[in-house]
């Protein structure tokens, strides 16, 4: 099995609007039923869709309009994917920006596109870096 550029590209973007809506059923769609979820390389994993799904609605979710991201795939080999990109957030819904947080992300797909295993890395950007974009 392969996934090419364009396809983790409309897999990134469904991801961005499955955060944005906290919607079960999109959360759900990306990512397999074992797939195995990280936040941090070191941490414990998510196993499963269900448990996935939960953790995005259940722990601490973002104030809706309060954060953005945007990601793109750099490396695409096999069924593996590399996508960098950032993460911006705000206060308040509509806010000015109160920090950035540039993303790694390590993905594997299955044939119909879902993600089956995801580790994101992450680190805040200094202070002088928020507000200039």
């Amino acid at each position: 099995m392969s996934i090419d550029r364009a396809g983790v590209a409309r897999w990134l973007a469904a991801y961005v609007e499955a955060w944005k809506s906290y919607d079960p059923e999109a959360i759900g769609a990306l990512f397999t039923d074992d797939c195995v979820y990280r936040y941090h390389p070191a941490d414990q994993p998510l196993r499963g869709r269900e448990a996935i799904v939960t953790s995005w609605i259940e722990d601490d979710p973002d104030e809706p309009g309060s954060f953005e991201g945007a990601y793109e795939p750099i490396a695409v080999d096999g069924d593996v994917a590399v996508a960098t990109g950032s993460s911006t957030y705000s206060k308040t819904s509509g806010g000015p920006i109160d920090s950035i947080y540039d993303n790694c992300f390590v993905l594997r797909f299955v044939d119909e596109g879902r993600c089956r295993e995801f580790t994101e890395w992450y680190v805040k950007r200094p202070e002088e870096g928020v507000g200039t974009n």
